[in-house]
């Protein structure tokens, strides 16, 4: 849609304000720009005093604009001063003027289904205002955040967005996906299909954090556009998290060992027994991050694909794998620990042990599991499998 243009008159003012006509279905309507003149006639007399029109005009009108765009304010004559845009909830678009003072832009875009209200400033003191809105989205898009807000997290987790519907405009959302660290640090969107088959985008560090660092997320996506069968994003999303201690898990399925290392000191040693090898009941190899504590949960076989092979209550639960890859009790299989390979793919300990090291770890520590007793290495989407990627073959999934 064309710029709606309101041509005022300055004049020696007779009154605060005057209103600007508005025709066709534009709901635009817009103050005078008013200033002080000298004495003499007014433009409608005719005076030789009067002064020339002035144009002012908003690139988005009516009741149905266009969202996804920024606002632009342009002033036909003179300079502007500022501008404010405000949406129906009190939010304010930020923007800038022009070097010649002509035309002011907002950083952000208009989002779906919001009312705006203009006001411009010019140079010399008179006022504009200007409302419009833009037409509801078809389609939003939502996205789940991980990890969650203010929580402290180990030192692998990576920032995770899974999203509710497909994202075909990759680059435009990445652009908008804004992270900020105490320190500095070093990281990279990465874009991947979740297990679960949605889209979803991951910011992992190049290498682990640093104990300590403060991140904050912010996904400024209001009035950004998914694409075709996405749908917009008609809100901004944020979440900050904390980076605690050191702590790696380290496993190894050759010699039935697992060792908790936390700032840089192994702090203990357990037998455990590992996925059999040689088939599908093996384990995953590679660094995996451990994604929940889920305590007491009940593992059957058949959710997995292993028929009805077990059916338990299974304490001190540790998830790895979307695919169900866990560390936890398992004193069941007591005779193996340390000496043999014998679960149907996880990681299993005598239930003191397990108990101890679900007490001592935290969501995001990574699990490095090692060993040639695995039926390979754990998948990108498999859980949080990102730092299975050297940092060239991680920073390659950006979109940007």
């Amino acid at each position: 849609m064309a710029s709606e243009v309101f041509q005022v008159t300055r004049t020696r003012p007779r009154s605060p304000f005057r209103t600007a006509a508005v025709t066709g279905t534009a709901v635009l309507a817009a103050a005078a720009l008013t200033a002080c003149s000298g004495g003499g006639a007014t433009a409608e007399d005719g005076g030789k005093d009067a002064r020339p029109a002035t144009r002012i005009s908003v690139n988005l009108t009516g009741e149905q604009a266009k969202a996804g765009q920024p606002v632009r304010v342009t002033l036909a004559e003179g300079r502007l001063q500022r501008v404010t845009v405000t949406d129906s909830k009190g939010t304010t678009l930020e923007g800038a003027v022009s070097a010649d003072g002509r035309t002011w832009t907002s950083a952000r875009k208009a989002a779906p289904g919001t009312g705006y209200t203009v006001e411009a400033h010019a140079a010399d003191g008179g006022t504009a205002k200007a409302d419009f809105a833009t037409a509801a989205p078809d389609k939003v898009n939502k996205l789940t955040l991980a990890p969650g807000k203010n929580t402290t997290v180990g030192v692998a987790h990576p920032l995770s967005i899974v999203f509710d519907h497909p994202v075909k405009n990759k680059a435009e959302v990445e652009k908008h996906l804004k992270v900020t660290t105490s320190n500095n640090t070093v990281g990279s969107w990465g874009w991947m299909e979740d297990w679960s088959g949605k889209d979803r985008v991951d910011w992992r560090p190049k290498d682990y954090w640093k104990p300590g660092t403060k991140v904050t997320l912010n996904a400024e996506l209001n009035g950004v556009d998914s694409g075709d069968g996405g749908g917009w994003f008609v809100r901004d999303y944020t979440t900050s998290v904390t980076i605690g201690s050191s702590q790696i898990v380290k496993v190894d399925l050759d010699n039935h060992r697992l060792k908790l290392v936390r700032d840089g000191r192994e702090v203990r040693d357990v037998p455990m027994s590992g996925g059999t090898p040689g088939g599908d009941k093996a384990s995953w190899r590679g660094r995996t991050v451990l994604m929940s504590k889920e305590g007491t949960i009940n593992m059957r076989s058949e959710t997995v694909g292993l028929g009805d092979a077990y059916d338990k209550m299974v304490d001190y639960s540790m998830r790895l794998t979307w695919s169900g890859m866990y560390a936890h009790a398992a004193p069941w299989n007591a005779r193996y620990m340390g000496s043999a390979n014998k679960s149907s793919g996880c990681i299993g300990m005598d239930t003191p042990d397990a108990r101890w090291v679900y007490d001592q770890v935290r969501v995001g520590d990574p699990f490095e599991v090692e060993g040639g007793d695995a039926k390979g290495t754990q998948a990108l989407n498999n859980g949080y499998g990102e730092w299975n990627l050297s940092w060239a073959d991680w920073q390659a999934k950006s979109a940007l």
